[in-house]
């Protein structure tokens, strides 16, 4: 639950060490000695390692243990089935907004091809969980 509430924490202007949000949320949770798990979660959350390699920080990101699959799924899946002000959207509607809104030439860009199979990976491990629950698909 912590993690959902700071993942984009390194968007914070003053926290930004090396751009790149979910590290840079990570690192200031880290510092401030935050659960591993909560600070991991951030550093690794919707696909952060695609990115990162494109952005050569794969060693920096390397730097926090990978979650467990089912709770990076459910982090994944929260963040690209919410838009960014807040309202429910489907993920290929938050896929094309993330790549508008941050642009053709960004390393969410560039990653992209690598990035959206991780992140379609994992909405639909949750859509199938949830499935097995009875409740509804959010994507």
């Amino acid at each position: 639950m912590a993690a959902a509430w700071l993942h984009d924490i390194g968007y914070a202007p003053a926290l930004q060490t090396t751009g790149f949000h979910p590290l840079d949320g990570a690192l200031y949770l880290h510092a401030r000695q935050w659960p591993m798990a909560v600070a991991a979660l951030v550093a690794h959350h919707s696909g952060a390692a695609e990115v990162a390699a494109v952005r050569g920080l794969v060693g920096a990101v390397a730097g926090f243990p990978p979650p467990a699959l089912a709770v990076g799924d459910a982090l994944t899946y929260a963040d690209q089935t919410v838009g960014p002000d807040g309202d429910s959207v489907t993920f290929a509607e938050r896929l094309a907004d993330m790549l508008r809104r941050h642009g053709p030439d960004s390393a969410n860009a560039i990653a992209h091809a690598r990035r959206e199979p991780v992140l379609r990976a994992a909405v639909n491990r949750v859509d199938r969980r949830l499935a097995a629950l009875g409740q509804p698909s959010y994507s």
